[in-house]
Parts: C-alpha cells; sequence; structure tokens
C-alpha cells in the first residue's frame, strides 16, 4: 500500500489532517485554513462551550500576496503525511514537525499571513510571536520579516497580521501546547516531510494484504487506525485510539477491544495497550471504568438513571484473540489477575433472583439509546449474559495456558452453569427467541440483542435454527443493509437514530462471530460481505448507517475507529475465504 492511495482522501472539511500521537487538526473553510484541538477542557466547558462546537484556537488563516490581496486561487492536495497549498505564487507545504508542531515550507517570494488565535494574551517578538491562555501558541519564522503586528480582537482572541520575504525552503513554524515552554527551533521541512512519509509508508506497508475490491477503504481504515491515535496525557496513559478526533475525544471501555483487534495484524504492545488502558484504571472493586478522559474516569453517572456505569464484559475473550496471533504468553499473566476481578465484579454485584445478571445503566451495555432500556432499569438482558459466559470460559483457556488448572475447571464451570440458567430463564420457547426482562416483567421489545446467543456456539439446532431464521428475516432484521439493530416491525424503529435501527459494524461483527461459532458459514460470509460492500460506497468510514438506505445517519461520527477496525478484520476474513 502507499500514500498516493490516499492523495485527497483527507478532504479537510470531514476529515482533518492530523497526525499519530497529536491533538491538532488542522481543516479549511473555502480558501481559509483553521485548527481544532481533540481535547475536552471538561473544567473550561462553562467558558468555552463543548469541544465539539468550540471554536478554533487557530482561524482564518488566509494567505496574501505581495499587494496585500487575500489568494483566493489555490488547490488543495492532500496525502496522509502532508498538505500541498498549491497557488500561482508557489507551493505552501503543511507537516507535522512533532505532535504539538505544524510547519509550513515556503516557496520564494514575498507573502502575507493573517490568522487569529485564541489566546488571553500575545506579543510579538523578531521571529514571530507567542500567545498564552487555556492553550499556549507560538508562531516562528526564518523568513526575513517585513512587518508582524498582534492586534487584540476582543477578551478572546487576537489577530496576527504577518508578512515575510521568503526563500524557497524556508519555515513558518506553529507550536501549539499545554506547556509552558514553546518549541521555537525551525527544522529543515524537506527532512520534515520525507521522514512524515516514510513513517506513513511504512505503517500503510505492514497489514496483511486483502482482496483488490477492498483495498482503498484498507488502506483508509488503516489511516484511521494511526490518525486517531492520541498520546499520553494525565489519565489517559496509554498511547491510545479514541472513537472519532472530532466526535468522542477520550476511550471507551469496548471501544478499545475492538480497536485491539485490528492492531493486533501489525504492532503487538500497540493491540495490548488498548486494553492496559482501560486496566489502569480499574477500580478496587473490580470494576473497568465505562471511559476515560485526560481529566479522569467515568464510573458513574446520574442519568438517565443513578448508578454505576462500564461496558459490557469482552475484554477477555479480545485477550485470547491477542494471544492467538502473537503467543505473547506474559501478557496472559499480566491481565489474569485483573480480569479474574473485573470477572467477579460482575457476579457480585450484578445478579437478579435467578442468578443471572443484569445492567444497572442503560450505557454500561454500550447500547446507550436502545428501546430494551425504554421500560425501566436494572434489565436482564440475553447479550450481557452471553458475554458473561464467554468471558467465563476464555478466562478458563487462560487459567490454563498459566497452569491454574483448579481456577480453570472452577470458571469453566460457571460459564455452563450461567449458560444453562440463560435457557431456563431467558429462552422463549413461544416466541423462538431469547427474552429480556425487568420487574415488570419481558420487555414488549425485539432487536438483535435477543438473538446473540448465537455468539456461545452452545445452543441446540432447533433454537440455533429459530434465532437465524429472525435474524434473515427481512420484516424484522435483515433490511437492505442489514442488520437493523431493531426489528423493523418493532414501534421503536428509527432507521436514523442511535441505537434505534442504525446498523452498527460491531453488531455485525459479532453476529458473524456467533455465526461460525453456531456453525452457519454460509450466513456468516452473506452478512461480512454485506456489511463490507455498504462500507465501501462511501468515501469515509461511519459510526453507524441507515438500515434502510445504507446512508450515514445524520449523527453518526467520521473517521470512526471501531468501524474501521472491524471493516480491517471483515476484509481479512473475506480474504481468508477466496
Amino acid at each position: 500500500m502507499s500514500v498516493e492511495l490516499l492523495r485527497n482522501q483527507i478532504d479537510l472539511i470531514h476529515i482533518p489532517f492530523t497526525e499519530r500521537g497529536s491533538r491538532l487538526m488542522l481543516f479549511r473553510a473555502d480558501h481559509q485554513l483553521y485548527i481544532r484541538l481533540a481535547e475536552r477542557w471538561t473544567k473550561w466547558e462553562h467558558e468555552v462551550g463543548h469541544y465539539r462546537e468550540r471554536p478554533p484556537i487557530f482561524g482564518s488563516f488566509t494567505l496574501l500576496d505581495a499587494d496585500n490581496t487575500t489568494i483566493t486561487a489555490v488547490e488543495i492536495e492532500t496525502y496522509p503525511h502532508c498538505v500541498r497549498y498549491l497557488t500561482a505564487h508557489g507551493v505552501f507545504e503543511w507537516a507535522f514537525f512533532d505532535p504539538e508542531t505544524i510547519l509550513v515550507r515556503l516557496p520564494s517570494g514575498h507573502f502575507g499571513f493573517q490568522f487569529t488565535v485564541f489566546a488571553q494574551e500575545g506579543k510579538a517578538d523578531f521571529r514571530g510571536g507567542t500567545l498564552r491562555g487555556k492553550r499556549q501558541f507560538a508562531y516562528t519564522t526564518n523568513a526575513r520579516i517585513v512587518s508582524n503586528q498582534v492586534t487584540r480582537q476582543n477578551d478572546t482572541h487576537f489577530e496576527i497580521a504577518l508578512q515575510v520575504d521568503s526563500c524557497d525552503g524556508d519555515t513558518l513554524l506553529l507550536n501549539i501546547t499545554p506547556r509552558l515552554a514553546f518549541n521555537r527551533s525551525i527544522p529543515n521541512p524537506d527532512d520534515v516531510i520525507d521522514l512524515a512519509r516514510k513513517q506513513w509508508q511504512s505503517w500503510l506497508a505492514a497489514p496483511p494484504p486483502v482482496l483488490e475490491r477492498y483495498q482503498k477503504h484498507y488502506q483508509y481504515a488503516w489511516w484511521i487506525m494511526r490518525a486517531g491515535l492520541l498520546n499520553t496525557r494525565y489519565y489517559f496513559t496509554r498511547e491510545a485510539l479514541v472513537p472519532s478526533m472530532i466526535h468522542y475525544v477520550g476511550v471507551w471501555h469496548w471501544d478499545q477491544v475492538f480497536h485491539a483487534l485490528a492492531y493486533r495484524h501489525v504492532d503487538t504492545k500497540l493491540a495490548e495497550d488498548q486494553l492496559r488502558i482501560v486496566l489502569d484504571h480499574q477500580r478496587s472493586d473490580g470494576m473497568l471504568p465505562d471511559a476515560i478522559h485526560d481529566e479522569g474516569t467515568i464510573t458513574h453517572l446520574q442519568r438517565p438513571v443513578d448508578a454505576d456505569v462500564t461496558k459490557p464484559p469482552i475484554m477477555t475473550w479480545a485477550v485470547m484473540k491477542l494471544y492467538e496471533a502473537s503467543r505473547h504468553e506474559d501478557f496472559l499473566y499480566e491481565v489474569y489477575e485483573p480480569l479474574t476481578r473485573w470477572n467477579q465484579w460482575w457476579l457480585d454485584h450484578h445478579r437478579d433472583e435467578n442468578g443471572l445478571c443484569v445492567y444497572q445503566h442503560p450505557f454500561s451495555s454500550g447500547l446507550d439509546d436502545h428501546p430494551l432500556w425504554d421500560h425501566g432499569m436494572p434489565v436482564t438482558s440475553p447479550d450481557l449474559n452471553t458475554y458473561l459466559v464467554l468471558q467465563q470460559e476464555n478466562l478458563a483457556k487462560i487459567a490454563r495456558l498459566i497452569g491454574e488448572d483448579e481456577a480453570a475447571e472452577s470458571l469453566e464451570q460457571a460459564a455452563s452453569d450461567l449458560y444453562e440458567r440463560m435457557l431456563t430463564h431467558l429462552w422463549d420457547e413461544e416466541r423462538g427467541y431469547f427474552r429480556a426482562y425487568n420487574a415488570q416483567g419481558t420487555i414488549p421489545t425485539f432487536t438483535p440483542i435477543h438473538l446473540l446467543p448465537l455468539l456461545t456456539g452452545k445452543l441446540s439446532q432447533p433454537i440455533a435454527d429459530a434465532l437465524v431464521k429472525y435474524l434473515f428475516d427481512p420484516d424484522h432484521f435483515w433490511t437492505a443493509y442489514p442488520l437493523a439493530t431493531v426489528s423493523r416491525q418493532d414501534p421503536a424503529f428509527d432507521p436514523e437514530q442511535m441505537w434505534r435501527g442504525p446498523v452498527w459494524v460491531n453488531i455485525n461483527y459479532l453476529f458473524v462471530e456467533a455465526l461460525k461459532r453456531s456453525g452457519y458459514p454460509d450466513q456468516a460470509a452473506e452478512l461480512r460481505r454485506k456489511t463490507l460492500d455498504m462500507i465501501i460506497q462511501h468515501s469515509d468510514i461511519y459510526e453507524y448507517y441507515n438500515p434502510l438506505t445504507g446512508e450515514r445517519a445524520p449523527k453518526a461520527a467520521p473517521m470512526f475507529g471501531w468501524s474501521a477496525a472491524l471493516f480491517i478484520e471483515l476484509a481479512l476474513d473475506e480474504t481468508r475465504q477466496e
């Protein structure tokens, strides 16, 4: 794979130019450029607003010619390693020098630059200027400065007007940092751009090959998997992929599980670190957090109910997938004890009267807006108990691999007992699927979650056949673009509302796995291909999709992490079958 295949994939409108480890995102608006930060700043939201709507820290960047006239006739060419701003006056190339610094390679000529900076104080100096506020900003050039003005616009913004006489290869350096000190040392721009290209080329060349029809999106998915990695900071203890730098800045527990699956094909440590960052913040009682942000963790929420919040227990299942690829046995020793405590937390704190486990907060399911939670909490749901059967089975495998045979036998028995309770209390013979219930009784909604016990691979043939029949029924889940996440016949079905109908790639992936484990390889292949075909009809990879049209649902996040990771998984799986 080559960086050239991704020429102009980064449109700078919906998809920013960014770099591994960086919090900086370069966008465009017509002929102007601006930089937003992938940072939450929760303690400052009352001052600066929510991070998705927050104004850029660096904005309205405009090029001026020798007559101080705005240069609007520009062509922009993007690659993973650089942005080329082509004008009649020369080419301005943008690239990352480090995670906090972008450089602009200048052509020869007399040019002006105008831009604004979000800051509380600022001053010019003989190399550029420095501005300080919630974040610090410095601009530096080795071109000859003709004029340089820093003017306060209001309480929050300054305007900079800079004119230079440059030689080919001179540089404008933009450093945005939370630190006290600036990076104002100007490197050779050609070396920086060349190194960035080599690093991206190496990353894109590392993954195993896939079929030609998936190649471009496969390469773009790997771009997402590198570009969305944020560096460490405070509670962000490991380099980790965020779900979306634009919409979700932080890590969410089960997103990291899916991200790790893709990374295992190129970098064992990076894959393992996606799980370690969650384990780093395990609570003393064994609970693993819902989410981790720079400023702290999310372990309890008061809305829509007041309860502890986590995510589905699928990490142990992923650990075994990583181990099968890497044979890194020490990782099993490392995670066995915390994962055992994680499993026990569910069993100790979430049992109902039938010995099954319950969700006490809707968000703990990962299916935040799902109609199963409309009828009150807690909910005993077939997906949670399926995950716990798998978790205990995989903990048993780990225990045997590290010589804990007695513990393995106990875990195997616990998995078997929980599975039997599912059959006794959740299987609904009349309806032909597994039910979910709360204190009022069986919950009157129908979703693929009711079919997920297929993932155990243990069901009798009649039960498995009944579930598969529903899964492939066009009146329920087998829509033009399957799988709908709520039955089309359900009053709650909405093809564009999060978790109330749209297709989610992770749910499809789990059902591909379920169908294979339950002995339906042809049906698994059909779902896999339909999922891949839905994704490749778009230039970007989205959070979720309309099940009737295959289009992006209006609120779905772009450049979405687990959709990219699982596209990679499904494309590799499809390639292995041919």
